[in-house]
């Protein structure tokens, strides 16, 4: 029985590393007015904190989308999610080269502040970025974020 717990436990924690969920009270004033002036209809929004910045995570015309923002109420990006087929060419070449076997299971554009695109796509499960050519960055880990949980 110990045994299940523990797993249970470390199953629980393991959901939860990711991303602080936050309540509106725990966000800053500053990144609240300023999502309020970008997405001034949207009303059903859920906040994270994630390295340290915050997220609202949203549908906006049934897509899932989510903005970042800085504790001072600065922007830093738009993530987007979109069908794997509007993903750059370069990206299913770089599956097919070097992750063969592995499908393309979600795919998000994302935007930053200064208006550069680039592409998360997960493969395989991992995430994998590429810039706006499809062209590979970087593979992205979820071990990262448990610094918010860490830290906090």
């Amino acid at each position: 029985m110990k045994t299940i717990i523990f797993v249970i436990t470390i199953f629980a924690f393991a959901l939860n590393a990711n991303a602080q969920k936050l309540v509106s009270n725990d966000v800053p004033d500053a990144v609240k007015t300023k999502f309020a002036s970008m997405y001034p209809n949207v009303s059903n929004h859920q906040w994270e904190k994630e390295h340290g910045k915050y997220e609202a995570e949203f549908k906006e015309n049934n897509v899932e989308t989510s903005v970042l923002f800085e504790p001072s109420g600065m922007y830093v990006q738009t993530e987007v999610e979109i069908p794997v087929s509007s993903l750059p060419g370069g990206v299913n070449d770089y599956a097919s080269k070097n992750l063969a076997g592995k499908k393309i299971t979600e795919a998000v554009q994302i935007t930053n502040a200064d208006g550069m695109v680039t592409y998360e796509a997960e493969i395989g499960g991992p995430d994998y970025l590429f810039d706006s050519n499809g062209n590979f960055i970087k593979m992205e880990s979820d071990d990262s974020d448990k610094e918010d949980n860490d830290k906090d």
